[in-house]
């Protein structure tokens, strides 16, 4: 396979330092974007000021609170964020047409023959942060390597603004001091079974041959051999569509009232199905997700019979998963539903809505969704929530 040059681009701390950017006041100091502790948020960034004191990504923010009494919370502004992303991905676009935004504040950039256009690997990113900086007044970091996996990695190297490329011939010695659970691929699940065999570093296990991998962990083996070596062949996409469409709430405070839980389905059942039909598409899956209060979690997923973007099927599909798995656990933290296998209406066979009640149904959604768009999402809800509100 020809050699390429894939450049990881990893913005720092992006949703923290766009607050910091944007107000003076909060530069220098411990902050993090995220829900505030009375509605039970949850970090969503934390600068590195405040990641000092052990604050993550995904923290319950009370506990952030604890671990930083100066701690400054600030809500999340996403129409910000999202409006910087774009101008980011813009600065990519101007190197290669080959990129892969992987989420608001990183992507991957395929710049295999670009070096005679501007100059080394090294050049390239270097430039890329000079923009980022000029432009945005952000940083971030870069990683350059021969592979998706390599680049990545390469990429949280040296952060924040760390900038590190490994060449083909470095990328076994690159890799050999790092845990075996920091590479992509390799989950805690895997990470539990080497340990038992003694392969705690990536180095370790590239000592291992493939066919003792194959044989103690079957297909997956031949995986883990690839991976210590850093053999990576996935490509850059440049287009990536959703393959999932969800919503998840998380409640005040603990609750044990089914009837409650069912109607928070019921809303965000309508929220996600009302996204998919202004998007034009019906998902083939739903799945269920229960958070309860000691943190325990469960997904649980049905294959439609059709498929569909009608609440009231997709409501039926989440409602008949929540009754077959409510294991009467006293209360529940979150809930959650999620969309999956999402294919475009124009995809899908004119038999979609084959009998009358149907029929009727989806015109009544036409009828409904045509109300939300001239007046807003509130002005028709369920009769059945009216009852509960």
């Amino acid at each position: 396979m020809q050699s390429r040059h894939i450049l990881h681009v990893d913005m720092d701390a992006f949703f923290a330092s766009i607050e910091q950017r944007d107000n003076p006041d909060l530069r220098g100091k411990p902050v993090v974007v995220g829900g505030s502790p009375e509605a039970r948020g949850v970090v969503a960034a934390a600068s590195y000021e405040a990641r000092r004191y052990g604050i993550k990504s995904a923290m319950p923010t009370a506990t952030a609170v604890r671990l930083c009494a100066g701690l400054i919370i600030v809500s999340s502004h996403h129409g910000r964020y999202r409006s910087v992303s774009s101008q980011l991905m813009a600065i990519f676009s101007d190197y290669t047409p080959l990129v892969e935004p992987v989420s608001l504040d990183e992507a991957y950039l395929d710049v295999t023959g670009c070096t005679h256009l501007f100059g080394t690997l090294k050049d390239i990113a270097k430039k890329i942060q000079n923009r980022i900086a000029s432009e945005l007044q952000l940083t971030a970091s870069v990683g350059v390597g021969p592979n998706k996996l390599v680049a990545k990695l390469a990429s949280d190297y040296r952060k924040p603004e760390g900038l590190t490329v490994i060449s083909p011939q470095e990328v076994e010695s690159f890799l050999a001091n790092m845990p075996v659970e920091k590479v992509w691929g390799i989950g805690p699940r895997t990470c539990s079974e080497l340990q038992k065999i003694g392969v705690t570093t990536v180095g370790k296990l590239q000592g291992i041959s493939l066919d003792f991998l194959m044989k103690r962990f079957g297909k997956h083996g031949k995986v883990l051999y690839e991976l210590s070596r850093g053999l990576d062949e996935r490509p850059v996409i440049t287009e990536q569509k959703a393959k999932t469409m969800g919503k998840e709430i998380t409640f005040p405070k603990d609750i044990r009232d089914v009837p409650r839980v069912k109607n928070t389905l019921w809303e965000l059942a309508e929220a996600v199905c009302h996204r998919m039909r202004k998007k034009g598409l019906v998902c083939a899956s739903v799945t269920l997700k229960l958070k309860y209060a000691d943190l325990s979690l469960i997904t649980r997923t049905v294959t439609l019979p059709r498929p569909t973007a009608l609440t009231v099927l997709v409501r039926e599909a989440v409602l008949s998963l929540l009754k077959a798995n409510w294991n009467g656990y006293p209360f529940v933290r979150l809930v959650g539903i999620s969309c999956g296998k999402l294919m475009e209406c124009g995809n899908v066979s004119p038999s979609l809505f084959p009998d009358e009640a149907m029929d009727k149904e989806e015109k009544i959604t036409r009828v409904t969704d045509n109300l939300k768009e001239k007046f807003g999402e509130q002005v028709v809800t369920s009769a059945a929530l009216l009852k509960e509100k």
